[in-house]
Formats: structure tokens, C-alpha cells, sequence
């Protein structure tokens, strides 16, 4: 079976012909246009997070198929935002083919707006085999969610995307606005202090948050981030030429898409169009055709041919199976990597034994949490008080880039259930604020040998002053000691009653001590983790 490359229309004037090209040339002029307004779009979904009511803050999570299907593989059910919003995306595709890569996806924008390799006349690209890489990592994710770990799902655009601007490009420019605001306010100006004070009032009523965000693993997250933009110097757009899954299912899919190019009896192999085209897919071996799986359809080919040889147009047959795409010793090969990669993961310590120190979000539950949760940071970005960090080794590498809750960095705020309201996959359960408050998420223990009452005989009760629980976790008890120096004082000694206390760690991130607080958060053992007080 070979590729149709020449149209399978007869009897079309020049008229027509330019026609189409102008209407080709007009909707590429639209192109950046569309791509600019969805990125700001995503960046405003991403800064509003928790604030704009209207705007979901996982809105690209839903509309990304590839988040979807692993997360509901993973889970074993069927998540409705995640199933409406992946199919709205497959169908786009089945229409017009990877227009979600070229005119949506915010990576790809960013990949457009990044200087990118231009190829010379005669030189000769990458193997065609290097396409395979991103089928690999779709079967590595999708076997792996089936086998219920989500590890590789990092992966994905989207979450990669999400979390590189979540986690360490928005809390540096956080960073560098505070520090401008305070260099501001110390130059000898009549009323600038006065300016500077009303424009962060209204920054942080409106967009900036009210505490600096501090997050883990950001220096690693904007490597992986540069490195991605950085192989656009090898090949334009190579992180979607040969890495992304989620472009590869888009692919797979558009195989069938109705919508595609071709090339009629006017071309004269001149090669423009595939100087210009941003992921190589025009081979002039097969006639200057472009496989729809591969095709972005940015259009960037229309004004590159001065022939009008290139249409658009519908088809109603499958396009030809390409020696790059997927084979059944592929998919094997990738079946047999997410077994080991899930394999290896269950032989981790943390698979054995949880750690003391590993909390999760209100109300979410390991294993369960594990295979439902898609590394996607939208929880880590709502949180206000830097509380939820991503984690690398804490939860083994099963739990790479999930969740946890640090207390001596941020505590979980007793009026706030943000996380669980923006979570896509329902892998932190969307409780109401009464029964968050209600939620265990670990238990607090005082250390005797370092809490200042108890080993220096020195009054505290800041762990107790900051409980939010009504009735008080933790209680004081009054005691006389002999200093050493000979005094008798009545001190305060802070205890929790384990029966009250949800383990928020709002006790642990204000204990004064330097270093390891005197109280910490340990995982819950005797109620069950997330189970609610009664």
C-alpha cells in the first residue's frame, strides 16, 4: 500500500488552487495569534489557580486525553471532567488531525517561541526511527497506568509544562517583584513608599499570593524544562518530533483525520516546503508528502511553495502505516519496560513501610493516592502556604513528583480545602470545609528532649496558641521546677490528645527552635490515615 500523494480531485482551475493557498496563507497569519491567546489563556488558569471562580484551574488537564486515559487506567474508573475533555480533543484530531500540537498546546507555543535549528539545503535530518521514542513513552505510561503506577506520567506536556512554571518560574518572579518593592521603598522619593504599598495591595489582592512560595525540586524541574528547550537547537520542535506521548496518541489517532495535505502534479520538488516545515515530516522520497501523524498542521509549507502545488482537503481512508510508527515488538518493548519500571518500584523501602514523615494532602491515601495522582502540581500551586511540595525520593520513585505535606515549611490552613476542589483526577477527594477540618492527615508529638518547657525549663506554649482546633489538640499542663540555678517557676508543658489532633502542622512550622522542630506531624497509624475524627 503506498501513500496517496497527488490529489484525488480532477478538474480544478488555477483559480481554485489559489484559493486555497490563500486560504491556507490566511489561517497560518491567524496561527500565533491563536497560539498567544491560549498560552495567556493557561497562564492565567495557572496564576488564578484558587482565585477565578469561572476558570478551572486543571482545565488543560481535562482537555489533555493522554492525563485522562492513564489516570482513569490507573484508577480503575471512569472520571467524567477527564472523559469529556479527552474526547473533545481525540475528535479534534480525527478532524483535522494534530492541530491540539500546533495551534494549542502551550509547550508547543513556547517550543515556537524558542530559537530553533534551521536546516540547510542539502543536510541530511535525524533517522526517521528516532519518531519512535515518544510511541515507546506512550506505551511505557499507558502499560504502566494499566499495571496501576503513574510515575511516568511526568512526561506529559502538560504536567511538564504546569509544574516548570508552578514551582520555579512563578515564585522567582514572585521573588524578584518583592525584592523590587523593597528596593523601591528605601530610595529618599516624596510619596514612593506610599505607590509601592498601593500597587502590592492590589497585586496581592489580585493575583500575586500573600507569602513568598518555596517549593523542592525546582532547580531539578527547570532543568529537565531547559533541557527540553534546549534540543530545539538540534531539530525545531524535536521534544514533539520524537519525545512526546501525548503527541504520539494525537498521531496514532490521526491517522484517520479527515483533514490533511497534499501535493498535486504542480510540484516541481523545489524542497521549500520541507525546509519549512517545523517537524520534518515532508519527505521528498515519498513525493513531498506529509504524514498526518506527524503533521501539525501549522501551515508554515503554504507560503513556502510559489507553485500551488500543496492542498488541504478531506480524506476517507486511513493514511499509510510509516516504518517509525508503532510496531508489535515496540509496544513489547514497552510492556516490558513498565513492568519493570512497576516491579522495581514495588521493592522500594517506602513500598514495605511508609515513611513517619510522609503526609498527604486532606483525605488522600496511599496506595490509592499513587494511582490516581498525575504529578500534575495544580494542588501544590493552590496551596497558599507552600505546604504541599513535590516530592522526589520520599515516597520512592513510585511517588516521584506527588504530593506531600512539609509542616516545618507550610502548614495545611485550617480554612482552606483548595487542593481537593482543583485536583483533576480526584486523587485528593473534593471535601467540603467541614470535612476537611474534620480529615486526619497525621498526628503530632511532642519531643521532650528538645521542646523548651520540657528540656530547658523555659516557658512556650506557641504550638498551643497556634492549634485551630477548637477544643484544643494541644493542652497545657502546669508544673513547678527547680531551675538550675535554684529558682522555682510554674511552667506550662505543652501535651496533644491524640484523639483531637488532624495533624495540620500549623504546631511544628511555628515551634521556635532552629533546625528540627520540638513537635512534628508523623503519619497517622492508630485512626488509619485520612480517616475523619468522630
Amino acid at each position: 500500500m503506498t501513500q496517496q500523494t497527488q490529489s484525488p480531485k480532477t478538474g480544478r482551475g488555477f483559480a481554485q488552487i489559489f484559493a486555497d493557498k490563500m486560504k491556507a496563507s490566511t489561517l497560518r497569519r491567524l496561527r500565533p495569534w491563536m497560539q498567544a491567546g491560549v498560552f495567556i489563556l493557561f497562564l492565567v488558569g495557572l496564576v488564578g489557580a484558587g482565585r477565578i471562580a469561572f476558570l478551572p484551574a486543571d482545565l488543560f488537564f481535562r482537555l489533555d486525553p493522554l492525563a485522562g486515559l492513564a489516570g482513569m487506567l490507573a484508577a480503575r474508573r471512569v472520571i467524567p471532567t477527564l472523559l469529556v475533555g479527552g474526547l473533545i480533543a481525540l475528535a479534534l484530531a480525527v478532524a483535522a488531525g494534530r492541530v491540539w500540537c500546533g495551534w494549542l498546546c502551550p509547550l508547543g507555543t513556547v517550543l515556537d517561541w524558542t530559537p530553533a535549528h534551521k536546516p540547510k539545503a542539502k543536510e541530511a535530518d535525524l533517522h526517521p526511527r528516532w519518531r519512535q521514542i515518544k510511541y515507546f513513552l506512550l506505551g511505557l505510561i499507558l502499560v504502566a497506568a494499566l499495571l496501576g503506577n503513574l510515575s511516568p506520567i511526568v512526561l506529559d506536556p502538560i504536567t511538564l509544562l504546569y509544574r516548570t512554571i508552578a514551582t520555579a518560574i512563578w515564585p522567582a518572579l514572585v521573588a524578584l517583584i518583592s525584592g523590587l518593592e523593597q528596593a523601591l521603598i528605601r530610595l529618599p522619593v516624596p510619596g514612593l513608599l506610599d505607590a509601592v504599598v498601593t500597587v502590592d495591595n492590589f497585586l496581592r489582592s489580585a493575583i500575586l499570593p500573600m507569602y513568598q512560595p518555596v517549593y523542592g525540586l525546582s532547580g531539578l524541574t527547570v532543568l529537565l524544562f531547559v533541557a527540553v528547550l534546549a534540543l530545539n537547537t538540534v531539530r525545531a520542535r524535536f521534544w514533539c518530533r520524537y519525545l512526546c506521548p501525548l503527541g504520539a496518541l494525537l498521531g496514532l489517532v490521526s491517522k484517520v483525520s479527515w483533514l490533511r495535505r497534499a501535493t498535486n502534479d504542480r510540484c516541481i520538488a523545489c524542497g521549500r516546503c520541507a525546509r519549512a516545515c517545523p517537524t520534518g515530516t515532508i519527505d521528498a522520497a515519498r513525493a513531498f508528502a506529509s504524514d498526518p501523524s506527524e503533521c501539525l498542521m501549522c501551515l508554515e509549507c503554504a507560503p513556502a511553495c510559489a507553485q500551488e502545488a500543496q492542498e488541504f482537503h478531506g480524506h476517507l481512508t486511513p493514511a499509510a502505516w510509516q516504518p517509525y510508527d508503532p510496531s508489535r515488538r515496540q509496544f513489547l518493548a514497552a510492556a516490558g519496560a513498565a513492568v519493570a519500571v512497576v516491579g522495581l518500584s514495588a521493592v522500594t523501602p517506602p513500598a514495605e513501610r511508609p515513611q513517619p514523615f510522609l503526609l498527604r494532602p486532606p483525605g488522600a491515601t496511599d496506595p490509592d493516592f499513587l494511582s490516581q495522582c498525575v504529578r500534575c502540581g495544580v494542588c501544590v500551586k493552590v496551596c497558599p502556604t507552600s505546604a504541599l511540595q513535590p516530592s522526589l525520593t520520599a515516597a520512592g520513585w513510585p511517588g516521584i513528583w506527588t504530593p506531600v505535606l512539609v509542616p516545618r515549611i507550610g502548614y495545611c490552613d485550617f480554612s482552606c480545602n483548595a487542593c481537593g476542589q482543583a485536583c483533576p483526577t480526584g486523587a485528593i477527594p473534593r471535601l467540603t470545609l467541614e470535612e476537611k477540618r474534620q480529615t486526619v492527615i497525621g498526628h503530632a508529638y511532642v519531643d521532650r528532649n528538645r521542646c523548651l518547657p520540657w528540656a530547658s525549663k523555659r516557658s512556650c506554649i506557641t504550638c498551643e496558641e497556634m492549634c485551630p482546633r477548637p477544643e484544643k489538640a494541644i493542652q497545657l499542663e502546669e508544673v513547678e521546677v527547680v531551675r538550675p540555678d535554684g529558682e522555682t517557676l510554674t511552667l506550662k508543658r505543652p501535651y496533644v490528645v491524640q484523639e483531637r489532633c488532624i495533624g495540620c502542622g500549623i504546631c511544628e512550622n511555628h515551634c521556635p527552635l532552629g533546625g528540627q522542630a520540638a513537635i512534628r506531624v508523623y503519619t497517622p497509624t492508630d485512626l488509619g490515615v485520612g480517616q475523619a475524627l468522630q
